[in-house]
């Protein structure tokens, strides 16, 4: 567990449960990418996720469906789907977050999977690297381009959900967008994609993302 020195009763909590973690730390660091890949550096199993602080895995028995994917497979790379929720209710879906089966056409037109539904194997950090710190708010969408464009790593898409993201986080808000979207496209023509063509289509697809949900609850 990393943690950014909070002041927030964090440590208090983590005091409680310091016994069942493999590693703990709590000091400032150069924000959100700097802290992951100090996790990333410390773990010591096969297989990296990321869970954020606020959000939760979908179902008890997720990571056991998760491992053993990876175990049927032999996939470097597993992702799945993913759900928004409400902060303070979350039985309450604000968002839905699809994925399918990838093919390399789907990145020019803004496909990403959501990036708490990816589950790497440790070696794709240490062979292919960490997350790239000049990105602030949209380093997430420029490994996962680099991991999904790499054929040299086995992807395999689990029909299944497996997160619950409590909105508010880093780039949900909507003061934040246009920041994501300056590196978003920053990103995109790194990767050799189709530029603000496909900075619009990963926008655009949002709208029956949020829209779903709320036709359902209505």
């Amino acid at each position: 567990m990393i943690d950014g020195g909070s002041t927030d009763g964090t440590l208090e909590i983590i005091e409680n449960y310091k016994d069942d973690l493999g590693y703990f730390v709590s000091e400032m660091d150069n924000g959100l990418y700097d802290a992951l890949n100090k996790g990333i550096q410390k773990c010591t199993g096969d297989v990296i996720g990321i869970l954020h602080s606020d959000d939760l895995y979908y179902k008890k028995d997720t990571l056991e469906k998760i491992a053993e994917t990876f175990n049927r497979t032999d996939a470097d790379l597993v992702y799945a789907k993913g759900k928004y929720v409400d902060k303070e209710d979350i039985s309450k879906i604000k968002r839905l977050y699809p994925s399918k089966d990838y093919k390399p056409k789907y990145l020019n037109f803004g496909w990403i999977p959501l990036h708490t539904t990816i589950y790497v194997k440790k070696e794709v950090f240490e062979k292919f690297g960490l997350y790239n710190l000049r990105y602030s708010i949209a380093s997430d969408y420029d490994i996962s381009l680099r991991w999904f464009k790499n054929d040299q790593i086995k992807k395999v898409f689990l029909d299944e959900w497996v997160v619950k993201m409590r909105l508010g986080g880093k780039s949900t808000t909507a003061s934040l967008q246009k920041k994501k979207s300056s590196e978003d496209l920053k990103i995109i023509k790194k990767h050799g994609l189709r530029g603000k063509f496909t900075l619009a289509c990963k926008i655009v697809r949002k709208i029956p993302q949020y829209l779903i949900p709320r036709l359902i609850a209505s």
